[in-house]
């Protein structure tokens, strides 16, 4: 072959660990120039609210709206995207939906407590956030599928009101994405995004109401506002790009090795696609099969920057070398394209998702296996969990002291505050000491 299309590398290469370090490298939103934009869109906003907002979208996405107030979608044009949409589009939403959903039930937290001998209650109280919004990605490509993901977990954890933005580029507004937020409970949808869509969620204008968290993917520009405005507001997580790792013992068929690959460098350059299997001659037909795909695809062009970029074909020892470097990689998606796939998982540490065996796809995952497909990338698998109905979820918890074990807790606490020369700690919990003074 001419071209290299993917990058061949092998774990006894002398020079692998370095070569590894710089295949994963990327830092998301380190760009001093947009961070210094951004900045200024949020201020601008925060100070001069809808006038701001109304301003940028006419800049960046090159339409005018009349007015603040044109840039909701009516409920009416909502319920009517859902209504007109084709049958089996509407089918296939509402059956994503529906398997997400259940999937989801599971999640939820209930409120517990218990009490002590001597009457002292401790517990923990769930309750859901009150207003989230949902920022919808309407650049590159539109995602109903993140609509679903996103907004259904809040409506199952409880949350009163969803408020999504998503940007209309020369007014252009897809008809999946509302039927999608009609089907998934969205309350609010306004037709802005980029930064000043994150600013304007995170302090309220006159028109849009100040949330108190934001969830949903978006570009270089959104990622870098919502680390700006964390604090003012919560966050799901900063997404770099997509990723997926395969481990495959070379008995899968090559096409779909392949096609797995091109999942997800189809979504952008920076994506990462990579492979690991212990048989080289298997390594050897799926970089054939690379080589004859890519052509048809419709995406053709991001997937050969993305393979050749960030994309790698790997020689492993064996499959528990494989396991050791996925735990090393930490990757967004993990598919063990091997026999009795479940019996690996106590090996695995970090994953965002696993795919378990030979017919579980990625692609089944980011629309409707029932799993949220928001996962953490860049290595953050580390410490970090799929989005789920527990991020909608805050926990309070509960204290009620009986008189005797506020006596009994008292005498603890004294100490620990006299030992800290907080008096007035001590002294508030000495009041409570039966029989005792307030010395």
């Amino acid at each position: 072959m001419t071209d290299v299309l993917i990058k061949r590398m092998s774990t006894a290469d002398v020079d692998f660990d370095v070569a590894l370090t710089k295949l994963l490298d990327w830092e998301s939103a380190s760009n001093p120039t947009v961070g210094q934009v951004v900045a200024g869109v949020l201020a601008k906003v925060r100070a001069e609210g809808d006038a701001a907002v109304l301003e940028f979208t006419q800049r960046f996405d090159a339409w005018q709206p009349e007015s603040a107030a044109a840039l909701e979608i009516p409920s009416s044009r909502i319920q009517a995207a859902l209504d007109n949409i084709d049958a089996d589009v509407r089918v296939a939403l509402e059956t994503a939906a529906e398997r997400i959903r259940a999937y989801h039930l599971h999640q939820r937290q209930e409120s517990w407590s218990y009490r002590e001998a001597d009457g002292t209650l401790l517990g923990q109280q769930i309750t859901a956030l009150e207003r989230v919004g949902l920022y919808v990605p309407g650049g590159k490509a539109t995602y109903p599928s993140s609509v679903l993901m996103n907004a259904i977990p809040a409506k199952v954890a409880g949350v009163d009101e969803l408020i999504m933005v998503s940007p209309t580029p020369k007014g252009f507004v897809n008809e999946m994405v509302l039927a999608a937020a009609a089907i998934a409970g969205v309350d609010r949808i306004f037709t802005i995004g980029g930064a000043q869509a994150i600013a304007a969620l995170a302090h309220g204008t006159e028109s849009i109401p100040k949330v108190d968290k934001i969830v949903g993917p978006g570009n270089i520009f959104v990622a870098t506002a919502k680390r700006q405005v964390f604090g003012s507001v919560g966050l799901d997580m900063i997404a770099g790009p997509s990723e997926i790792l395969v481990i495959c013992d070379g008995k899968t068929d090559p096409d779909w090795i392949a096609m797995d690959l091109f999942s997800q460098a189809e979504h952008d350059e920076d994506a990462q696609s990579i492979l690991l299997s212990p048989d080289a001659a298997f390594l050897d037909r799926v970089e054939a099969s690379i080589v004859r795909l890519l052509p048809d695809l419709e995406r053709v062009d991001i997937i050969r920057r993305s393979l050749s970029g960030r994309g790698a074909l790997v020689l492993v020892k064996d499959i528990d070398e494989a396991l050791a470097l996925s735990n090393r990689i930490a990757p967004e998606h993990l598919e063990l394209s091997v026999d009795n796939a479940e019996q690996l998982l106590p090996k695995i540490r970090h994953a965002g998702a696993i795919f378990m065996g030979r017919y579980t796809p990625e692609a089944l995952g980011d629309y409707c296996a029932g799993p949220n497909h928001v996962l953490p990338t860049s290595g953050t698998a580390r410490f970090s969990s799929p989005l789920g109905v527990y991020d909608f979820q805050k926990r309070s918890s509960l204290i009620e002291c009986s008189a005797a074990g506020a006596s009994e807790l008292a005498k603890v606490a004294s100490v620990l505050a006299r030992g800290e020369s907080l008096t007035a700690h001590a002294r508030s919990a000495e009041y409570r000491l039966l029989g005792g003074d307030d010395e």
